[in-house]
């Protein structure tokens, strides 16, 4: 087996989990997320993409119902022994190999969580699923039980992170080395990305953010590339990957002489990621550090071109997201707890000036403050 951590971490987990399910009286869980799937067991694969589930029992026993494509690549890479496969054939339907599973693993009239809220589950599976189990079972969604273990992370994953945040700074270098007038974005990238590969990490979980010029202002991925002019702003959104942890990082570069309101937009950025900083200790919540995000932006006239949410936690991710559920955003309870890894983003994307700023990267959390994992400054950018 090719195993990220050793098999008393995930012996770990795995007690973590079904004490939960007991707790909540649930005698099985299906696990469709990717995410559920490798923190669990370590199993490792983009096979999410079709039908596949993993049954945890309340007991701790377990089963992945897959495809014959994932076979060994479960076997290799998770800590799962039982691996039932559904077959590939016309007007296949794997619920109900689902079905007769659960019936030979005791679970008929048995409480059922399901997790729905996950790019490893589509709405036809979702709709199949709720036909073939609605007399079978007692189902319920269960799609934020495991999220909410995976929040905090455990030592052997801080060190992952860690490892991640160190991937994401080199990155950074690799760009500032070429970024410039008449710099491609194409070999930024490249370098970028090639500097995390080399150095032992991961793709990451989506694909990284660049734009300058006008796409400057857009903070998702986009195809087409340009040069940089001798006066632009170009901003980047990456993330180093460690064993799938990511840790992110966010900036937008000034080339040639800044702005006024470059200036302006940098300074409300800079302010409000250092007023943050006092929030990321236990005692405050996610809604909290949103709630100044928010006061300070607005207090400054920001309000139509700051976002609605500043940011999120991380971990271990699968495409088409390096995103975690948890955000911050208005009224979320989800309390700071110590050993959170939450990205702190900073995005002032103003149309009316045609001006850009951004400001983010990955804080640890402990009993008391927290800790940022990047070695590079908040200060602004110029080349």
């Amino acid at each position: 087996m090719a195993l990220q951590f050793d098999e008393r971490e995930y012996s770990d987990r795995l007690a973590r989990l079904t004490e939960t399910m007991r707790e909540e009286k649930l005698d099985a869980l299906l696990l469709f997320a990717q995410e559920s799937m490798y923190w669990l067991t370590g199993y490792d694969t983009f096979g999410y993409c079709f039908f596949q589930t993993l049954v945890v029992k309340a007991d701790g026993s377990m089963t992945l119902l897959t495809r014959s494509a994932d076979l060994r690549q479960a076997r290799q890479t998770s800590v799962i022994g039982n691996i039932t496969v559904w077959v590939d054939r016309a007007n296949a339907d794997p619920t109900l190999d689902l079905k007769n599973l659960l019936s030979d693993m005791d679970l008929l009239g048995a409480k059922i969580g399901i997790e729905y809220d996950t790019h490893g589950m589509t709405g036809r599976v979702a709709r199949l699923i709720d036909s073939q189990l609605s007399t079978f079972g007692q189902l319920s969604d269960a799609s934020y039980l495991v999220g909410r273990l995976r929040l905090i992370k455990s030592e052997a994953e801080i060190a992952h992170v860690k490892r991640a945040a160190e991937l994401a700074d080199d990155a950074l270098d690799a760009a500032l080395a070429l970024i410039g007038p008449g710099a491609d974005e194409g070999e930024i990238l490249s370098a970028m990305q090639g500097t995390i590969l080399a150095g032992g990490g991961d793709y990451p979980a989506n694909e990284f953010i660049i734009g300058s010029g006008e796409d400057a202002l857009l903070c998702r991925y986009k195809a087409g590339r340009r040069r940089l002019d001798a006066t632009d702003q170009l901003t980047l959104e990456w993330a180093g990957v460690s064993a799938h942890y990511h840790a992110a990082m966010m900036r937008t570069v000034l080339i040639g002489v800044p702005s006024l309101r470059h200036r302006e937009l940098y300074k409300a950025c800079h302010e409000t990621i250092l007023a943050i900083e006092e929030l990321l200790t236990p005692g405050h919540t996610f809604g909290d550090v949103f709630d100044v995000h928010a006061r300070i932006f607005d207090e400054r006239g920001l309000s139509r071109h700051r976002l609605n949410a500043c940011g999120y936690s991380l971990g271990a991710r699968f495409s088409p997201s390096w995103m975690e559920s948890q955000m911050f955003h208005a009224g979320n309870p989800q309390e700071i707890l110590p050993g959170m890894t939450l990205f702190v983003h900073m995005i002032i994307m103003d149309s009316d000036s045609g001006a850009a700023m951004t400001l983010g990267q990955t804080y640890l959390t402990t009993e008391g403050a927290p800790i940022p994992l990047s070695r590079h400054t908040l200060d602004l950018i110029q080349k």
